[in-house]
């Protein structure tokens, strides 16, 4: 997996009950990353993977969001790259 990144997000903000998730999912599959996005209580949780230009943009991508949404931090960390399938929701 040479010049595979893989990066965890978690974005804070009114990013439940506005299509937060599809618009991962669609945004991700559009750059090819793998990986998942999940809601968590507090937070909409996102892994990707991929080329590291592509990653800059999903994550410029996750830090606007869909129209309704407002975000109001990313926390961001890189890691491992781990065996990711095709970019699903999660639940």
């Amino acid at each position: 997996m040479q010049g595979m990144k893989q990066v965890h997000l978690k974005i804070f903000g009114k990013v439940h009950g506005v299509g937060f998730r599809f618009f991962v999912k669609q945004q991700a599959r559009l750059l090819g990353l793998k990986g998942y996005v999940r809601n968590d209580k507090d937070f909409v949780e996102v892994v990707a993977q991929g080329p590291e230009f592509k990653l800059k943009d999903f994550i410029n991508k996750c830090k606007r969001g869909p129209i309704l949404a407002r975000v109001e931090r990313v926390d961001l960390s890189y890691e491992e790259p781990s065996e990711l399938e095709e970019f699903e929701i999660r639940v």
